[in-house]
């Protein structure tokens, strides 16, 4: 097998255990993926990429199980797993890491915080740290196949190889500037949603049927729950089986046949035979009364009055991050402003620290 010299390939179980032991003494792992999302529902894992104590490693995940030596060192609250942008790692990690670390600090989310800009990329916070300029060639090559070639072993190392010295830089500048904790409650909070389960009112998303009859409404959630169901099972793009818009106008006027359901999904390459048989049954059958009375509302457009207050949310939040000098993005985007304007509930993902600072500013706003 390829790899890198600076890089140690490991593709079993007792080599893996030998290099986490050498790693024992370093408090700090650097972690990093690549994997593949052609075709499937689920996103393949083709590398695991490790750096601690001065040493890095390239994990083969498709020669043998990782899960259990993985799972045993960074459940030790001890090891802070260092990552960038960990969002899509963590989801394509889960078989191996279904809890993800005991403790994680995100890079990009990290830079946010210490004043250096929202959604930077690896290689531009690499550049800023530390100067050093990386290349992009390996992006998008074919980590699946076997063996990588050297430059892909170069490219995978040097995503983990900065992670530790950034992680440093990093945690100073939070602490002077004062955001560590609010930083630290944040990444517990994307490890908090590792598992959560599927939005069980996808409708809400489908803006156009804000002014469709209840029924209509409950039998547009009932077929985007059955596509996400099927998706996973079929290991497919939930596109290829149904979009958006097909799947509204097949709600409003469902076809009585087989046949004129052929002809008016054509294109979507994953509905085929039993699949879309199983489409026809769910668009005829009759709706219950407690899945009616389970569906909520399509949220409205909003109305002059209502962009009004949402501008004026806006604002407060906006002199707010103004006061403590963090980015307005970093404090609340517009989807949980709307829907706390929609429901006045407090949204889930303003809780902790955020509810402190804002609920006081924004709870006024909201209209009688």
């Amino acid at each position: 097998m390829t790899h890198s010299d600076a890089a140690t390939w490991i593709a079993d179980a007792p080599s893996l255990q030998r290099w986490l032991d050498a790693c024992a003494e370093a408090a700090v792992l650097g972690l990093d993926t690549e994997f593949m999302r052609r075709d499937t529902f689920y996103a393949r894992l083709a590398l695991v990429q490790l750096a601690a104590g001065g040493r890095s490693a390239l994990l083969d995940p498709l020669a043998f199980d990782a899960g259990p030596a993985l799972r045993a060192y960074l459940d030790s609250a001890a090891v802070t797993c260092v990552m960038h942008s960990p969002g899509e790692d963590i989801e394509v990690l889960a078989p191996l890491l279904p809890r993800g670390p005991a403790r994680l600090f995100d890079t990009q989310l990290a830079a946010a915080y210490a004043g250096l800009g929202v959604g930077l990329s690896y290689q531009k916070l690499v550049a800023e740290l530390t100067g050093v300029a990386l290349p992009k060639d390996e992006t998008r090559s074919d980590w699946l196949q076997r063996p990588l070639t050297a430059a892909q072993c170069v490219y995978a190392a040097q995503d983990v190889a900065y992670l530790a010295p950034m992680h440093a830089e990093l945690s100073a500048r939070l602490a002077t500037r004062g955001v560590d904790a609010w930083f630290t409650e944040d990444c517990a909070r994307l490890l908090a949603r590792i598992g959560d389960e599927d939005d069980p009112q996808p409708q809400r998303a489908v803006r156009s049927a804000a002014d469709w009859p209840r029924d209509r409404v409950a039998l547009l959630r009932c077929l985007l729950l059955w596509r996400e169901r099927t998706a996973r099972s079929l290991d497919t793009p939930r596109g290829w089986l149904l979009d958006d818009a097909k799947a509204a106008q097949l709600v409003l006027d469902p076809p009585a046949t087989l046949d004129a359901l052929h002809a008016r999904t054509r294109g979507q390459r994953a509905l085929r035979g039993a699949v879309r048989a199983d489409l026809l049954e769910q668009l005829r059958r009759p709706l219950t009364a407690d899945e009616v009375a389970a569906t909520a509302a399509v949220p409205a457009a909003l109305d002059n009055a209502g962009k009004r207050t949402l501008a004026a949310m806006k604002a407060a939040v906006d002199a707010l991050a103004l006061e403590i000098d963090l980015p307005a993005s970093l404090l609340a985007s517009r989807r949980p402003l709307e829907s706390y304007l929609e429901t006045r509930q407090w949204p889930a993902r303003l809780q902790g620290w955020r509810r402190a600072l804002l609920e006081p500013r924004l709870a006024p706003l909201l209209p009688d």
